[in-house]
């Protein structure tokens, strides 16, 4: 199911009723109940009184707050694992940035979405603050099931990749005030694009926490 969501095949709002879970995984409505409750614990699944379970719906203030939140921890880990990288670190790095370098030149808006995380959490893990990181993936997660990315253009993906290929080059080169300099124009930039997201496709609930219609 996290797998499911994660990867955009079950868009925010979707319900998750429990006998049709249970027969599609072909297990008892325990296992699939108790598994719920780990995705609420992660932030992708809401349970709703009279609505049952859905995967997390948010409004389009709290995507852009949760953006905040993660520019907020992404920086505070930066600033450590900058230092703390290892060769095997730097190597992890380039191998994401080359798969977020192909997913551009072939315009797999799905595959660039995946990887930008991937990349992300490259430059974090090093950090040695797994609290932090932890806190990161959190909020990441309440807001993957939106896939921000895919539903970007084509040329905001090239304009945000030119911002990790500067990251890259800065992690690399241990220098935390240019990694941070770029990340802070990075969120910006994101910003920009979380602000051109369609609202009334039913990708966001409205200001009264109901699906968009």
């Amino acid at each position: 199911m996290r797998r499911l969501i994660l990867e955009g095949n079950l868009p925010p709002g979707t319900g998750m009723p429990l006998g049709e879970l249970a027969r599609q995984f072909g297990v008892s409505a325990i296992p699939v109940r108790e598994s719920l409750q780990t995705l609420i614990g992660e932030g992708l699944v809401e349970h709703k009184t009279n609505f049952g379970y859905q995967v997390t719906l948010l409004t389009a203030a709290e995507l852009r707050e949760l953006y905040v939140v993660r520019e907020s921890l992404e920086a505070a880990a930066l600033a450590a694992a900058v230092h703390q990288a290892t060769a095997e670190d730097h190597a992890l790095a380039e191998e994401t940035h080359a798969r977020l370098e192909r997913a551009v030149l072939t315009e797999n808006a799905v595959a660039y979405h995946r990887e930008t995380r991937n990349f992300h959490l490259a430059l974090v893990r090093p950090s040695g603050m797994p609290r932090v990181v932890h806190m990161l993936e959190y909020a990441w997660n309440i807001t993957e099931p939106v896939q921000p990315m895919v539903h970007a253009s084509t040329m905001d993906r090239v304009v945000l990749h030119a911002d990790h290929s500067k990251q890259l080059a800065a992690f690399l080169a241990r220098d935390s005030d240019a990694l941070l300099a770029a990340t802070g124009a990075h969120h910006a930039r994101l910003n920009g694009v979380l602000s051109r997201l369609p609202t009334d496709t039913g990708l966001f609930a409205d200001s009264a926490g109901q699906k968009d219609i």
